[in-house]
This record gives structure tokens, sequence and C-alpha cells, in this order.
């Protein structure tokens, strides 16, 4: 894998500069020709990376007292789960039930309430994509390019077969799972036996960070952001192309430079479907034909979330920003969270929003302002994907493996 050739490079190990660094390794893009692809790096040791720029304001003492001074976020309860070492997992609240899994291929079956275990299930496969629910199904993707179908009593339906990694957690809707590949293909299956119904594959540049983002489905289509900054809508039961919109241009003179990847899930409304670029811009689209609404600066990996009024954008750096739904115009803009890496926000009951970050902080955020309202330390790794909901509260998982389930009241 290139991942491992660029790390341990002679030629690099001396550098200590970032830019420098930064450098060194396109040259090694360069020299590899096109023989291997950048998405074989991990996604977070190569978002990591890219995504940091010289100027980087370092986060001061005045930040993290005000940060100590917040209300804490009462913990309803936590369990341990191994840690991912490159995965990315959403515990996922479905049908009364919560349901979370593991690199080491666990799949446990939790009372939202307690944190009690129901079941558990080693499905003995090296997860890497997971969970998605629907239908009544428990789904969950493998390293090997394995779609795992259980019960909700934990029985296996089926097992299914696609080309390569799942990153991300294959979703269910009318009798379809789409499962995604770490190649950015789609495949359609049949929810009753896992055969494949249709495939998909777009456009992919050279150079792409490698995500664990997924597709949103609603009303019978697919909405799904791509490398390149394309946001495209497929029909849910043929996979073909409704319409293509550019979320984003790429720019620049190195294939480094005019990387613009969608790496975060489009979020949708009875009207519009929205997504932000990496290194690019937000924009929302019309639902029904992809003409654009409105487009601005703005650049994120994790991704953003709307309620009736906002959207709101996890962007780099550690800021969180709200824009007008309709306009796009900018409503408020909140940094100083302690954190330079934040995951995907949810919107909360009330008028809150959640985010973790990588240094294992939950913070609760007025939507109103972007003042800051309560703040709960977890185990001090990273917490990639959002929040999740629960009828009493939200829960999060950690990379070491901790589910963390905390209240709203």
């Amino acid at each position: 894998m290139i991942g491992s050739i660029w790390l341990s490079a002679p030629d690099c190990t001396f550098y200590r500069s970032f830019r420098i660094l930064r450098v060194c390794i396109l040259a090694l893009v360069i020299l590899l020709g096109g023989c291997a692809n950048l998405s074989d790096i991990t996604g977070a040791h190569f978002t990591d990376l890219f995504s940091g720029d010289e100027d980087e304001v370092e986060i001061d003492e005045a930040e993290l007292t005000e940060l100590q001074t917040l209300a804490p976020i009462k913990l309803l309860w936590q369990v341990k789960l191994s840690e991912s070492k490159t995965a990315v997992f959403l515990p996922v609240y479905d049908n009364g039930a919560l349901y979370a899994a593991d690199e080491d291929g666990r799949l446990i079956k939790l009372d939202p309430a307690t944190g009690r275990e129901i079941w558990r299930v080693d499905t003995k496969s090296q997860l890497s994509g997971g969970v998605g629910t629907g239908g009544g199904m428990i789904l969950l993707g493998t390293y090997k390019g394995e779609v795992l179908a259980f019960d909700e009593a934990g029985n296996a339906l089926w097992q299914s077969q696609v080309p390569s990694e799942i990153l991300s957690p294959p979703q269910t809707d009318n009798g379809i799972v789409v499962v995604r590949t770490g190649d950015s293909r789609l495949y359609g299956l049949s929810a009753v036996d896992g055969k494949q119904i249709w495939s998909y594959q777009g456009v992919t540049p050279p150079l792409t960070v490698r995500s664990f983002v997924g597709v949103s489905i609603t009303r019978g289509a697919i909405f799904a952001g791509f490398p390149g900054g394309k946001l495209i809508a497929l029909d849910l039961f043929t996979g073909n192309v409704g319409w293509e919109a550019t979320v984003s241009q790429p720019h620049g003179v190195t294939e480094l430079e005019r990387m613009t990847d969608i790496s975060s899930l489009p979020i949708v409304d009875e009207n519009q479907v929205c997504a932000v670029a990496y290194r690019g811009r937000a924009a929302c689209f019309e639902i029904s034909n992809g003409n654009q609404i409105w487009a601005r600066d703005a650049s994120s990996s994790a991704g953003m979330v709307m309620d009736n009024s906002h959207v709101y954008i996890s962007e780099e750096h550690g800021t969180v920003a709200a824009y007008d739904k309709s306009s796009g115009a900018a409503v408020w803009k909140r940094g100083k969270l302690g954190s330079r890496k934040l995951s995907a926000l949810m919107v909360a009951r009330g008028t809150r929003l959640i985010v973790g970050d990588d240094q294992g902080y939950v913070t609760l955020i007025s939507r109103q302002d972007g003042s800051l309202l309560s703040r709960a330390p977890t185990d001090g790794s990273a917490i990639s994907s959002r929040a999740e909901y629960l009828p009493d509260g939200f829960v999060v998982q950690t990379h070491k493996g901790g589910l963390f389930a905390f209240s709203l009241q």
C-alpha cells in the first residue's frame, strides 16, 4: 500500500516541518505516477495530514479555562467495545433498541435506557462499516467487501459480496440495500437475499480522501457525494442517475491542490438537498432537478445538518457555523471548542446541537447563537461519527470503542 511507502520513505524521515512533509509526500505521489491511489491511506491519517495549514491557531489557556466552566452533561451509562484501528462506527437506535459494532467483529444489541446487553453476535469477520438498520434488519460491512445482514434477534439472514471494502453503514429502504464501497462505487442489493440488482460507478480523480461517508435515501432516491465535488441523485430501484450537480469545482495546479471531495453525508428535506466539500463550497439544490439554490465558500470533511431554518456545518479548524437554509447567508460562527477536529453535528431536541471532537469531548451548542451550553469528556479518544439519538438523550462511540450515553434533560 502506498500509505506504508510514504510513511517510511527514508528521504522524508528527517523532515520536521509540516510544509516540507507535504511537499515530500506530493513528490512521492508524482514519482509513483498513478500506479497507486491515495485512497489506500486511512481516512483519519490522510485527512488530518492535509486539512491542517501552517497558520492553524493553537488552543490557548483562556479557551480551555472557558470550556472548564461549562456545566457538565449527565452521563447515563457507558459500555466498552474494542478499539478501532482505522474504521469509524456509528451506533444506531432503531425500533426501541440500540445496535453497535466494532472492528473485531462484534455486533451487540443494548437496552438504550440502561446500556444492558440484550444479545451479542461474533460475526467472525473484521468489520469496517456499520451499523445500518431498517426493515427489521441490521447491516454491517467488512474489509473484504462482505455485506452481513441479521434480524433483530441476532440471527444471520444472508451474506453478500461486493468487490471492495465497505467503509460506511449499508442502508436499506423499500426492499433495497444500498452499499457504498471504499472506491466510491454504489451497489443495490435485494433485501430478501442480498443478490445484486444494480451498480453505479462515477468518475474518480487521481487523488481522493479515503472517507467513511455513506449515502442518504429518501422517497425512492439516493443522494451521494463523490470526489471532485459532485453530488449525484440516483433512482433507488434501478441505480439510474436522475441528476448530477457540482458542489465545488477543483482549483489549483497539482492533484493535491485540486482535491475537493464530498466526504460527508448530503442532507435532505422536503424541497432541497445540501452538501459540503472538503476544501471547497457548501451548496443546496432543488431535490427534484438538481438546480442550484445557493452556494457559498466553506470547507468540511465532517459534514452538515439542518433544521427548519438553518444549515449547520462542522467546518475545518474546529469551527461550527450556521447559515440561513433558504439563502446561505451567514447567521453565526463559533470557534474555541477546544479542538481543531470536530465530528459531524447532530440536531438535538430543543434548540441544541451536539458535536464531538478528536479529544473525546462532547459539547452542546445553542442553535440560536452558537453559544456553548455544556460539555462532557469520554475516554480521551476521538469521536469521529455523529451522535445518535436516544429517547432520553444521545450516545456517541469513540475510537477506543467506548459507548457513552448522555442525558439531555
